[in-house]
């Protein structure tokens, strides 16, 4: 991760989850600044691997039993990044994209992809604005109407 302090927050998020009843399927080691890869199940809506962006590489399984209800517990946060959808039916896909309340809808791949041509960035309390080139320019220039009547 980027740092040992960020890698021990992820380390202790997942341990407070397994506290309140969260199984770690897999991985959930730390050394130093290196966090396995942790897949976690029994999760609920309140623990901070849930409800807070954990910026690790630390996933929570969440069963649903129709995809209303998948997308009101996807939409049912703070918070708005990205989301990323595993689906070959296109009529999903692209309800997915209308109804998930998201800075970016990643049809089957992970929601951590980016292309920096495309504007990236969240909506809710993830961010303000759009990163990527554009975006950057955008930011840092002043724009100004000069206008000359000679």
């Amino acid at each position: 991760m980027i740092s040992e302090k960020e890698a021990r927050r992820a380390e202790e998020w997942i341990q407070e989850a397994r506290r309140l009843g969260a199984k770690v399927v897999y991985g959930g080691k730390r050394r130093d600044s290196i966090l396995e890869p942790t897949i976690l199940i029994d999760v609920k809506p309140e623990m901070k691997v849930v409800c807070q962006e954990v910026f690790a590489p630390v996933i929570s399984i969440i069963p649903f039993d129709n995809i209303e209800e998948a997308f009101r517990q996807a939409n049912d946060t703070k918070f708005g990044l990205q989301v990323g959808l595993f689906t070959s039916d296109i009529t999903l896909a692209m309800r997915a994209s209308q109804e998930l309340h998201f800075g970016g809808v990643i049809i089957n791949d992970v929601s951590t992809y980016r292309a920096d041509i495309m504007p990236y960035g969240g909506v809710k309390d993830s961010g303000i604005g759009k990163e990527g080139p554009h975006y950057a320019v955008q930011e840092m220039t002043d724009e100004k109407l000069v206008v000359i009547n000679l």
